[in-house]
C-alpha cells in the first residue's frame, strides 16, 4: 500500500497515512485531518521515492 506524507499548516505537524488508493480518494473527498490538532488545514507533501530493481545477467 502506499505511504502518503502530509504537513499540517496549523502546527507544522509531519504525518504519514498508509492508505489504499480506494481508500486515499474517500479521504480526499472528505478532507485529511492533522492527528495532532485536529485541522483540515494539511497540505500533502512530495518525498523523493526510491525504487530497487533487480539486475538482469
Amino acid at each position: 500500500m502506499p505511504f502518503y506524507d502530509f504537513q499540517c499548516l496549523k502546527c507544522g505537524h509531519k504525518f504519514q497515512e498508509i492508505l489504499s488508493l480506494v481508500e486515499y480518494d474517500k479521504r480526499e473527498r472528505k478532507g485529511f485531518r492533522c492527528p495532532k490538532c485536529m485541522t483540515k488545514r494539511v497540505e500533502q507533501v512530495v518525498v523523493p521515492a526510491m525504487v530497487e530493481t533487480s539486475k538482469k545477467s
